[in-house]
């Protein structure tokens, strides 16, 4: 996280290239055992990569774009789980000869990113806030916006650089153990939980099979469809989440969410007496698809870049990050344990679980849209029971900044 930003995605490629390369010739070898280290490396490579890159579009993107722009992380992710799912049809990579080369495709797009990364500037707040480079910093401004006066946007790192000299660059074990931060990291936590607990990626990891339960003749294509229907919200959560704000379309996709994890319920429950039953519970899965790409999916991805300053933040997204993945690991291990144990309830679990977190996003999660870093940090302030600068968060703070500079 201490490297540029740019230069920090470009060398992380390395792990997806060498990734992708050992599954595509795993045959040459043991196939088991290529691919297990392929897949572990890739693992690698995704962790590092869902932080730098929410942190350095939020770190570019205008205060006013910062939503959408975010978001489109999150539409690059849903592309590629189409495409993926399109190129492993049997017909085309998805059958006995070619799959290894559908493994090594994964990556390709690091391969891309490689020959594109070096047009891009480097984030300026990170060269005036960390580094101190106001002239490289304006250049890097002039890159992205064009001919305009930088000042207003200057000024504004000036007063987060001058905020950022004051506390340290806290390290992950620090974030955990402060109280000054831990209303932050909580909502930060949970924003992600949300998404992982969910029961999102039960539908994606299993939903062939659901689908096949509701008596669809073709299950893979209605994956397909739900892929596409994943892709075409994603578009809609770009255009609305910095119109409506983050909280706003997070509490629509939970709620809706809930609603629909509810009625899969009632479909899968009664689908053998009524036939029409099936339908319930495919539209309740393309439903459940829609409100958790209008919000959940893409909206925790960035929004911790919103919420901490620059000192703890690359602490902070890494923390997000790894729950997420954790998150993601013990429900892809655990949902056919728990459907198992659960059968046609399985999905209300979920529902209670999203019941939780919309009342937790209601009372705890400020909006973020349209505000500055300093304004959002002033709403976690105003609602501490304690004076933000209180003796103990100063000492707190100053005891941060002398082990960071040890």
């Amino acid at each position: 996280m201490h490297l540029r930003r740019v230069k920090g995605m470009l060398m992380i490629n390395v792990l997806a290239v060498a990734a992708g390369l050992l599954m595509a010739l795993c045959k040459l070898w043991k196939p088991h055992i290529m691919v297990i280290a392929g897949r572990a490396v890739m693992g690698f490579y995704c962790g590092l990569s869902s932080g730098l890159v929410p942190m350095y579009i939020g770190e570019i993107a205008p205060k006013a774009y910062r939503g959408a722009l975010g978001t489109l992380h999150q539409l690059a992710i849903v592309t590629g789980i189409l495409i993926s799912q399109v190129i492993g049809l049997d017909f085309i990579l998805g059958n006995d000869e070619m799959w290894p080369l559908l493994l090594g495709l994964s990556g390709s797009p690091a391969v891309l990113q490689s020959l594109m990364l070096p047009l891009c500037p480097e984030s300026p707040r990170y060269l005036y806030i960390l580094l101190g480079k106001e002239q490289e910093a304006r250049k890097s401004l002039h890159r992205l916006k064009g001919e305009y006066d930088p000042t207003p946007d200057l000024e504004e790192m000036r007063k987060e650089k001058e905020e950022a000299d004051r506390e340290a660059s806290v390290s992950i074990l620090s974030l955990i153990r402060s109280s000054v931060y831990r209303q932050q990291l909580i909502v930060a936590l949970m924003m992600h939980l949300s998404q992982q607990f969910s029961g999102i990626n039960a539908i994606f990891y299993y939903s062939t099979a659901i689908f096949a339960r509701a008596g669809v003749s073709q299950p893979v294509y209605a994956t397909i469809g739900v892929g596409a229907i994943n892709m075409i919200f994603t578009l809609v959560s770009v255009a609305l989440v910095d119109k409506a704000g983050r909280c706003t379309l997070t509490l629509a996709g939970l709620g809706g969410m809930c609603s629909c994890a509810i009625a899969m319920t009632v479909g899968l429950k009664f689908q053998s007496e009524f036939t029409w039953m099936s339908y319930v519970s495919m539209s309740a899965i393309f439903l459940f698809v829609s409100f958790f790409e209008i919000g959940p999916g893409p909206i925790p991805w960035f929004i911790v870049a919103e919420l901490f300053s620059q000192g703890p933040r690359p602490a902070a997204i890494a923390l997000a990050g790894c729950c997420n993945w954790t998150s993601n690991f013990i429900i892809g291990m655990t949902f056919p344990y728990i459907q198992a144990v659960l059968d046609s309830y399985v999905f209300i679990l979920f529902a209670v679980l999203l019941f939780g977190f919309t009342l937790f996003t209601y009372f705890r999660v400020p909006e973020t849209k349209g505000k500055s870093f300093e304004e959002i940090a002033a709403e976690f302030r105003k609602g501490h029971k304690k004076p933000a600068q209180s003796p103990k968060d100063a000492a707190e703070l100053q005891q941060l900044k002398m082990s960071s500079d040890a």
